[in-house]
């Protein structure tokens, strides 16, 4: 992994990074609180031995005293001392606690005992040490005093009394919390690459080109506002989402230049990843560009086009291969200039008998003779056959994908269902991306309005200079704001 996959790794999952972080520093601070203080009081004890005339006495007695140091130091420590405190200052406690709370450390290569201990209260603890020190005095003295009543030759003195600590050694405010953050923010991105390993979703489109196999024509931005409203009004809104399905409509007159696509299958893996509302708005699209656009809705199974244009489902497609109506009675003009319906119809009861059918096949060749463009919103692929029996008679189809919602396996799927039937797949469209910063409104409200009104400056240069060239020879040719209008 280079710098910059970790660092778009980081960006794609800073929201676990931070909320573990968060969390452990919380857990830092909790056990803080609730960690009861303990203040520590310390007190230095000096060594010394009886010294000669001579330097060497000097020097043996020096030697003497590092040595027996080392041993004060274990009976500071020992449950005899501990005792002796506890009847001196009429402790309630045993021994054993007592010890544990008391440690003695000796400096190297000198004379000196610190002797540290640990308390609850801090005057309780002022009163161990200075008591534990006196009652050592007097121990060495006994230890060390020869039966014939000789001095002896080590003793301690009390060199530095223990007084009032103010603030307790525990617990460390400061080092829980930078401890727990650093522990924090190692765990998050251990998570974090934890679940971008485990994560076998679509998020970007170098993974959907490869399991496609093809190119990915648009980059749709997630939009909320289209949960209520499916179809965007393209002649007023300069937004990115909208700016996004404009150039899927460019890009669809690259995808197949010698042949362009006239009549498109828009279909998904599975349902919930925006097939519907990217059908109706690449239809839209490619009206605003003075197409001649019918946008068809062949899920006969759980249809929407009727609810999202508002117009009439019980008579629709099923209706015309069924012979109920005819194509000009069924067909519905929208709200959107340029654009009409097909709806579903009455849901039969054999939809992909009825999709598969001679009749449905002819019914699609009609609308390709009348319209510039026939959009078809189908079933998605895994869970019914329909979106590939429509696909196989269709010029191209256009798979859609969810950001962070499509498994990469169930798009990996779908794509076999439709080299099955040898049906053309034109691109992929990765719908519900996240935006990020303000890029996005840039995006929509300067540069598209700028090249808007450049294309169109030049589109109206170009009508006047040579109109023969907007022309076939079967049709005018309506083109638009950069998109050219395939022939007959």
């Amino acid at each position: 992994m280079t710098l910059q996959d970790f660092i778009s790794l980081l960006h794609a999952r800073w929201i676990t990074v931070c909320v573990t972080t968060v969390v452990a520093v919380l857990g830092g601070v909790a056990l803080t609180l609730f960690t009861t203080p303990l203040y520590e009081a310390s007190t230095r004890l000096f060594v010394s031995t009886g010294s000669g005339s001579s330097l060497s006495d000097v020097y043996q007695g020096n030697r003497f005293s590092q040595e027996r140091v080392i041993s004060y130091a274990e009976l500071l420590m020992g449950e005899t001392l501990a005792q002796r405190t506890i009847d001196k200052l009429d402790l309630d406690e045993d021994a054993t606690a007592l010890r544990e709370n008391v440690k003695a450390t000796v400096k190297p290569d000198t004379v000196l005992i610190n002797v540290q201990v640990v308390d609850e209260s801090a005057v309780r603890a002022r009163d161990i040490a200075n008591a534990l020190s006196d009652e050592f005095v007097t121990m060495i003295r006994e230890l060390e005093t020869p039966e014939d009543g000789t001095p002896p030759e080590s003793r301690v003195v009390v060199e530095q009394r223990a007084s009032i600590p103010q603030t307790p050694v525990v617990p460390k405010t400061a080092r829980n919390i930078a401890v727990s953050l650093a522990l924090g923010a190692i765990l998050g991105i251990g998570l974090a690459f934890l679940r971008d390993r485990l994560d076998n979703t679509v998020k970007d489109r170098k993974t959907l080109e490869a399991i496609t196999g093809t190119g990915v024509v648009g980059n749709i931005p997630l939009d909320k506002e289209r949960r209520k409203h499916a179809a965007i009004t393209f002649e007023t809104d300069n937004s990115p989402i909208a700016e996004a399905f404009r150039k899927v409509r460019t890009n669809l007159q690259f995808v197949a230049v010698d042949n362009p696509p006239r009549v498109i299958v828009v279909t998904s893996s599975v349902p919930s990843e925006g097939k519907s509302t990217t059908a109706i708005n690449i239809a839209l699209a490619l009206a605003e560009a003075d197409n001649k656009v019918v946008i068809v809705d062949g899920d006969l199974r759980r249809p929407t086009l009727h609810k999202h244009l508002n117009a009439i489902g019980s008579v629709g497609f099923s209706t015309v291969l069924s012979g109920g109506a005819t194509l000009s009675e069924a067909l519905q003009q929208t709200r959107f200039p340029g654009l009409t319906v097909l709806t579903s119809g009455t849901i039969p009861p054999n939809p992909s008998e009825l999709l598969g059918s001679q009749s449905a096949r002819k019914l699609l060749n009609d609308l390709r003779g009348e319209f510039d463009y026939v959009v078809v919103d189908s079933t998605p692929l895994l869970a019914v056959t329909d979106a590939a029996i429509l696909a196989a008679g269709a010029d191209g189809v256009l798979v859609i994908a969810c950001y962070g919602r499509t498994k990469r396996e169930q798009i990996s799927h779908a794509v076999q269902s439709l080299e099955s039937v040898a049906a053309p797949v034109l691109g992929a469209v990765l719908t519900m991306t996240p935006t990020r910063g303000n890029a996005s409104y840039g995006y929509g409200y300067g540069y598209y309005s700028e090249d808007a009104e450049r294309t169109k400056r030049l589109t109206d240069v170009a009508k006047k200079v040579a109109p023969s060239a907007l022309k076939t020879d079967t049709r005018t040719s309506r083109s638009s704001a950069g998109d050219r209008k395939p022939a007959e």
